[in-house]
């Protein structure tokens, strides 16, 4: 049953969305809960990880460091790109860019499970990103956006520590110690991310509720092109790598997926409402795109050539 909630996950976004659009009272009260709520997602993912999953880059070496290169290079760089060619301005790009800097994001471990990818690459793939775009995120939006909008780099840095590394380690340290009551928790935690995902998604739209018919279709048109690139050259940059399909797949995912709900974040933190509803839009577009991706692949058969590692 919790199962069959948290596979809902875009129709309850969209409701939401639509529930923060009609009436944003709501949830604009909510908007000092964005950060805490994205610190129950982080510590939910590290309570589901254990230091395997870390240590797992040394078997996976190329695939993993395929996947990181294409991650911080082909999200952050089509994000600017799609941004200049649509004429935003330095707000909504600032959005977008963040939004192509930050780490994959944890849906991808569902839909490459659903796609028949490798699941134990995919979870190592979004521990070690999300641990690299701690250091790297601030960066690339300082040298991608910096020259638009004020970065304030060392803040967000500050912010990705306490955002997303302690939770993480945290969480791990007591999957650790405490793996048989964290196991019980496998299908309560991913509802508890969702939750905390939805009511984000419904405080940044409520902030942005007056102004999400002027800006709305564009950001969409802009995340739906994003998303498709990362995906698109997720699978097809690995197939010329001479990687089999099933990592192919997992690779896909976790390029196209990201962890939008931290660019959310960030943006209302260090920028404005408006810049955050690239990350909004994202969360809601990419969980749609990725289940109907993982059902077209689910059906299509893989072949068996060992992958290169």
């Amino acid at each position: 049953m919790l199962k069959k909630l948290t596979n809902l996950f875009p129709v309850w976004a969209v409701l939401c969305s639509l529930c923060a659009f009609w009436q944003p009272e709501w949830f604009t009260s909510l908007k000092a809960g964005i950060v805490p709520l994205l610190v129950v997602i982080m510590l939910a993912m590290g309570l589901t990880l254990r230091p395997a999953d870390f240590l797992n880059v040394v078997k996976n070496k190329r695939a993993i460091g395929a996947g990181l290169v294409l991650q911080f290079s082909v999200m952050p760089l089509t994000a600017l790109m799609v941004s200049t060619l649509l004429g935003f301005d330095p707000v909504l790009t600032v959005g977008m860019v963040l939004v192509g800097s930050v780490a994959g994001g944890t849906s991808s471990n569902v839909m490459c499970y659903l796609a028949k990818g490798d699941v134990a690459l995919s979870i190592t793939m979004t521990a070690i990103s999300t641990l690299v775009g701690v250091l790297i995120t601030p960066l690339l939006v300082a040298v991608l956006a910096g020259k638009s909008v004020d970065v304030p780099v060392a803040g967000m840095l500050l912010s990705l520590v306490k955002i997303v590394l302690v939770p993480v380690a945290i969480g791990v340290i007591v999957n650790v110690y405490f793996h048989s009551v964290t196991a019980k928790m496998d299908d309560i935690l991913p509802l508890v991310s969702m939750l905390a995902i939805v009511t984000i998604i419904a405080i940044v739209v409520a902030l942005n509720a007056s102004q999400l018919t002027q800006i709305g279709p564009i950001v969409a048109l802009a995340v739906i092109i994003h998303n498709s690139v990362g995906l698109t050259l997720g699978f097809w940059v690995c197939r010329f790598l001479g990687f089999e399909k099933k990592t192919c797949r997992t690779v896909a995912f976790e390029v196209g997926l990201q962890n939008s709900g931290l660019a959310t974040a960030l943006a209302m933190k260090f920028f404005t409402p408006a810049s955050a509803v690239a990350g909004t839009i994202f969360s809601v577009w990419h969980n749609l795109s990725g289940s109907v991706l993982a059902g077209y692949w689910a059906k299509k058969p893989l072949d068996h050539d060992k992958a290169q590692s």
